[in-house]
């Protein structure tokens, strides 16, 4: 359960700084006792590159933590955070923080992240005068959801395009002081588990309705972070309903869960004149949970993203047919996933677990 607000600001913020000061006073040790796990544990330097990106990590919240008091009280105390010029001030913060945490994994993990949106308005090698008029659209991002990292790197692309992220996001994510901070002072929703039924969507709803020029609302369909376990879970859940057309539906998507309709439909219709941005990705699959920073995190590896983007006049205007058309989308990217780190995926076993029987398995 997430401690109310005043706790995690007298609480949790201060940790930061601590484990900051402490980690670089021990940090001789700590690098010797790194340097020799590196002989004895898989993966090139992997403690020492860890440790080093946990240090950068450190410093950079600390001083974000530092910058955002600074803005808070520059801000009148926070009593004019909500006017355009220190709402613009905080994306700006945004960006930098964001920019250093991803160059910094890039050279420590020598990670290509290779972007493919030229088609989409996002590319900034070709400035031209109908790609500028795009990028102060407002856009409606819907981005598939696999490993921990997707969020932050696509909000990354997002603001190095000069957009404004309006995110909608799990609420846990509060106990880290940054995000806390950092995003309750600019449009974010956090979704809470329990909450009433249609919470979500009137909060989706209320963004997408006040986006502007260059604002752009992130919303991930799925609903959760893509596993095997969980898209297996999925259909088992569909045919126990007796929804065996969508079971089926599901049963065809290898490499992502089924989108819930519900917000994307709500942002379509709180936000008439927004074009719409389908991102899919891979390279960051295997960071579904904290466990598997050790395990997972992709080393001397690319991480590719693709973008395409929809002008609003091709978007449906009829409700069941948006749904449609969404999952028509999901069925895009899936397919672009698979042609990008192949069909063993998700190993046939898992298929077979799901569908339970052999001359069942989707091709």
């Amino acid at each position: 359960m997430l401690p109310p607000r005043w706790v995690r600001r007298l609480v949790l913020t201060p940790v930061i700084p601590v484990l900051t000061v402490l980690l670089l006073t021990a940090l001789p040790l700590w690098a010797i006792v790194a340097a020799f796990a590196s002989h004895w544990l898989p993966g090139r330097l992997r403690p020492l590159r860890l440790l080093w990106y946990l240090l950068v990590y450190l410093v950079t919240d600390t001083l974000m933590l530092l910058a955002l008091t600074g803005l808070w009280v520059a801000a009148g105390f926070g009593r004019r955070l909500d006017q355009p010029r220190w709402q613009d001030a905080h994306y700006a913060l945004m960006r930098r923080y964001l920019g250093v945490l991803v160059a910094t994994a890039r050279h420590t993990f020598r990670l290509q992240i290779t972007l493919d949106a030229a088609q989409a308005g996002l590319d900034p090698d070709t400035p031209d005068a109908e790609a500028a008029a795009l990028a102060r659209r407002p856009l409606l991002v819907f981005s598939r959801h696999a490993g921990m990292g997707d969020s932050f790197l696509l909000v990354h692309l997002l603001l190095q395009q000069g957009l404004r992220p309006r995110i909608v996001l799990r609420d846990t994510l509060q106990w880290a002081p940054t995000i806390d901070i950092g995003l309750n002072r600019v449009p974010t929703h956090f979704v809470t588990r329990g909450a009433p039924r249609g919470t979500g969507t009137r909060a989706v709803s209320q963004l997408a309705g006040g986006l502007g020029e260059r604002d752009a609302l992130v919303i991930f369909p799925e609903g959760r972070n893509f596993t095997p376990n969980r898209r297996r879970a999925s259909i088992t859940t569909l045919e126990e309903r007796g929804e065996h057309d969508e079971a089926e539906a599901a049963r065809e998507l290898r490499h992502v869960l089924t989108p819930r309709s519900g917000g994307a439909l709500a942002a379509l219709e709180a936000a008439p004149e927004a074009d719409v941005l389908f991102v899919a990705h891979t390279g960051l699959e295997d960071l579904s949970g904290v466990v598997d920073l050790w395990r997972g995190l992709p080393m001397d590896a690319g991480v590719q993203v693709r973008a395409w983007r929809v002008g609003r006049a091709q978007v449906p205007r009829v409700a069941g047919a948006r749904t449609a058309w969404l999952l028509w989308w999901w069925r895009q990217i899936d397919a672009w996933i698979l042609t990008h780190i192949g069909e063993q995926a998700i190993p046939d076993a898992a298929v077979e677990m799901v569908v339970g029987a052999d001359d069942d398995l989707p091709r």
